[in-house]
């Protein structure tokens, strides 16, 4: 077929134009400048990009029109720095290089940075479903909130590339904050509509995550236990396979040093087995269950547990199937002193084959090594999955054992990371935290502990160096940081000396001499067996009272905390820093000790800001603790019916 020769010339011309545009020099912008975007007001916002142009790029945003210029560098990139206005729009921001890009539905507000582990990471609705989330979808229509959420990254060497999930900015909607975090949400929602003004929250958290994989490595090397790992991975500029050495170095004499420190063990060989342990030193425990819940609160490391029972005479000579329930983590099991399996994985059932050469009528014993990291530890499951038999002949292993402590985790070095995963020393700082600091931000809400509490001892130095490292990336040495003080979690307890969280709670309280920081107390909205408690409202309100009074001077936050104490006629007098009172018919969580630092339920009298503190039992009072235990019971309260924080006089 002929085609007219202008038809034919139209059609290249047509061609060659939309090949032209569909690769055509457009200005690429980091993910934290797109459509829909916050800026912080009266600051300024730096406007950071590539070209594959030569010459100039021109910036004008629409507040002002002004147009303002920047060379593209050899590399290709460009900068230029846009002042802001006060809060307001929707504006736009044209850039143009010779082809040009407009950024839409930009507002001019405040812009706040939030970040930490699983409970800022929980969403509204998604794995987290706070407290009547249905109801807070259908209401979450705010067009004046906007949403930015970092992507799971990690990165060896600080990145400047931030990567966000969707294509940037989103419009608060129930769509857009379903999985968005939920603290950062609820605590936007209260300042804009105290402030009347656009609130962008960037989320930037990762569940499961340590403080030190949120701070730079250069901070780290001031920091007690992390600095030499900090200066190795400085060392290596970035090299993986310098680090993966390093890490397989560390691990081996990490397992070494844990055989040699366990008790159970004696030049490699297991000395427990062999014969039935009478020692006043072995405990009791009822099985299955975890061991936290069994007097061993905020335990990791090694446990051996064994059960003597009784064989019949039927089952002399026959081979045995052996279920030793769920055990988290890892367990190893002998029968009569012989080895009969090992498993990792605490959703595991374990089920060990028993040779029929080990099968005698009469006395048996069983012992089970176990070895847990984090979290839960033990012989845990169903009772129906702890039992000895053959087939549907069999004798139960529930109830009572004998346990004895091999190792304490927290008696050893911290076991080493790999240079892959987040938690490895400031992987998400490069990744998530950095990529960010040319934005310009109003402050920090934070809400992490949780995965430093078994090394509750290094985390007020850490922290502390967190936030001066943060404010350090920002250039602002007095950034507002507001942080959440953990929540109760685990078995519900009264007196717990030694619990691991409420050290914790003291590391992260004693970040108040910065200044410019500020913490919301959430002891009484914890859930003793979910320790992603479901009232996510209250804490994001809580903190954003606290940023209202310290950061734009609306009303007035102070954590009601105990100041000093006194000893008078047998009694403790304690001072707070403002009038107290009781929600409820008494006080609770109180515990008093005299000098033998033997703990007693304690009552209270309370007047203004004084209370006094006595127990008939101790005559000769040295200490006092308030809510110290991992979920203590709790009803104290100060000005604007705010939970006192825990404390100890004890210090």
């Amino acid at each position: 077929m002929r085609v007219n020769k202008f038809i034919y010339i139209s059609l290249l011309a047509a061609g060659a134009f939309a090949s032209t545009t569909s690769i055509s020099a457009t200005v690429t912008l980091p993910a934290h400048l797109s459509d829909n975007m916050v800026v912080q007001q009266r600051s300024t916002l730096k406007v950071k990009g590539q070209s594959d142009r030569r010459g100039q790029v021109t910036v004008i945003a629409s507040w002002n029109k002004k147009k303002v210029t920047g060379d593209i560098m050899a590399d290709g990139t460009f900068a230029v720095s846009l002042p802001t206005p006060k809060a307001g729009g929707p504006y736009e921001i044209t850039l143009n290089d010779g082809d040009t890009r407009v950024l839409r539905n930009v507002l001019v507000g405040e812009v706040w940075f939030c970040s930490g582990q699983s409970n800022m990471e929980m969403p509204v609705k998604g794995w987290g479903q706070v407290k009547d989330w249905e109801q807070e979808l259908a209401q979450a229509d705010h067009p004046r909130i906007r949403l930015l959420q970092s992507k799971h990254v990690t990165s060896l060497t600080p990145s400047d590339n931030p990567q966000v999930t969707g294509d940037g900015w989103q419009v608060c909607s129930a769509q857009s904050v379903e999985n968005f975090s939920s603290v950062a949400y609820f605590f936007a929602r209260k300042l804009q509509q105290e402030l009347g003004v656009p609130i962008g929250v960037i989320d930037s958290s990762w569940g499961g995550t340590p403080a030190e994989a949120w701070t730079s490595a250069p901070t780290l090397t001031h920091v007690i236990e992390h600095q030499r790992n900090a200066r190795a991975i400085l060392s290596a500029h970035g090299d993986r396979d310098v680090l993966c050495r390093k890490y397989d170095q560390d691990v081996l004499d990490w397992q070494a040093t844990y055989s040699r420190a366990d008790q159970g063990m004696e030049r490699g060989r297991a000395i427990w087995v062999d014969s039935e342990q009478t020692g006043d030193d072995w405990g009791t425990m009822q099985l299955p269950n975890a061991w936290e819940w069994q007097g061993l609160e905020n335990f990791d490391g090694i446990v051996w547990f064994q059960k003597v029972i009784t064989l019949p005479e039927r089952w002399a000579g026959k081979q045995l199937t052996l279920r030793v329930g769920k055990v988290d983590d890892i367990d190893i099991t002998w029968f009569n002193g012989q080895k009969v399996g090992e498993t990792d994985g605490y959703w595991i059932v374990r089920e060990y084959q028993v040779p029929a050469s080990l099968v005698q009528a009469g006395k048996a014993i069983i012992t089970v090594k176990v070895k847990d990291g984090s979290g839960l530890g033990g012989i845990c499951g169903d009772t129906g999955d702890l039992s000895i038999g053959i087939g549907d002949d069999r004798i139960s292993l529930a109830g009572q054992w004998r346990w004895h402590i091999g190792v304490a985790q927290d008696d050893l070095p911290y076991r080493a990371i790999h240079p892959d995963h987040q938690n490895y020393p400031a992987n998400l700082y490069n990744a998530m935290v950095h990529p960010f600091k040319n934005l310009n931000i109003a402050g920090v809400i934070w809400y992490q502990g949780e995965e430093n509490a078994s090394r509750w001892r290094g985390y007020t130095p850490l922290f502390q160096a967190l936030i001066h490292d943060w404010r350090q990336t920002w250039h602002n040495p007095t950034m507002p940081f507001y942080f959440v003080q953990l929540a109760g979690w685990q078995e519900p307890a009264l007196v717990q000396p030694n619990a691991a969280w409420a050290y914790l709670r003291e590391a992260q309280a004693n970040a108040l001499a910065l200044e410019h920081t500020d913490m919301a107390v959430a002891l009484d909205i914890g859930e003793p067996y979910d320790i992603h408690p479901k009232n996510k409202q209250e804490v994001g309100r809580r903190l954003a009272l606290a940023a209202l009074a310290d950061t734009y001077g609306r009303g007035k936050y102070q954590v009601p905390q105990c100041i000093g104490h006194r000893v008078e006629d047998g009694k403790m007098v304690l001072t707070f820093n403002q009038p107290i009172s009781v929600r409820g018919q008494q006080a609770e969580g109180l515990v008093i000790a005299g000098p033998d630092m033997v703990f007693h339920p304690a009552q209270a009298t309370i007047s203004g800001n004084l209370m006094t503190v006595s127990s008939p039992q101790v005559t000769m009072p040295v200490a006092v603790r308030y809510g110290w235990a991992n979920c203590p019971p709790n009803n104290l309260r100060g000005r604007d019916d705010l939970p006192v924080a825990p404390f100890r006089t004890d210090r």
